[in-house]
């Protein structure tokens, strides 16, 4: 059974209410409508087919879902019970609302403790009290540059959410765009660490050997990246 992909759902809803067209890096190329590699690299092949004891909900900033080097799409293709939503600073999407309030999930926001108040962090899913009661941990991915997650973290709707941050010991191997700090990771490479902590070692290693394949495919179209 081929995994819902929220993330091309969300990209295919805007681009039919779009008046503009969105022209990211390498629009030229001809692409796969599926994978965002080009055509000569496509990549759908090898999704790999999984199941998975956790959620993930993509917050993504104006735009995201459009860049081919997005990889929150990469997450989405290999985590069956994914979820993304456009984020509005002012009203938020209801549908995102029913989510976080899902008497099924335990939704956990990721992002770095120094934004957040001491009694809102843990340091692992399984500390979560919800989690703890059988539900689903619930990760919400803030998918944008720095800046622009930095103000989703703000947002109202996610205020009383346990904040989950990561600690990175190796530099990015993602080379697709820069990173505003060293150590610091792109979404699927965070999704992955938050799979290791949450014991599903199966998906973590199935979405780090996908993300590869995704990073290499995308790297032979850009040779200026090798």
């Amino acid at each position: 059974m081929t995994t819902y992909n929220s993330v091309l759902r969300l990209r295919s809803k805007q681009l039919l209410q779009s008046t503009r067209t969105f022209k990211a890096r390498g629009f030229k190329v001809k692409r796969c409508d599926i994978c965002l590699i080009p055509k000569t690299e496509c990549i759908c092949s090898q999704r790999p087919k999984v199941t998975s004891q956790c959620a993930f909900c993509l917050l993504m900033y104006k735009d995201e879902y459009y860049k081919p080097s997005n990889t929150g799409r990469i997450i989405a293709d290999v985590i069956p019970d994914n979820y993304a939503f456009l984020w509005h600073r002012v009203t938020p999407d209801p549908d995102l609302l029913k989510l976080l309030n899902n008497p099924k999930y335990a939704p956990i926001l990721v992002f770095p403790h120094e934004y957040a108040l001491p009694d809102r962090c843990i340091t692992s899913p399984l500390e979560s009290t919800l989690v703890k009661e059988g539900k689903i941990p619930l990760f919400i991915m803030l998918d944008g540059t720095w800046r622009e997650a930095k103000k989703m973290f703000k947002s109202p709707s996610l205020a009383n959410i346990p904040v989950l941050g990561i600690q990175p010991t190796q530099t990015s191997n993602y080379r697709l765009r820069e990173a505003a700090q060293d150590h610091q990771l792109c979404t699927a490479e965070v999704a992955i660490e938050i799979l290791k902590l949450a014991n599903d070692q199966h998906a973590a290693a199935a979405l780090d050997e996908y993300f590869k394949i995704f990073r290499e495919a995308y790297i032979v179209g850009k040779p200026h990246l090798k």
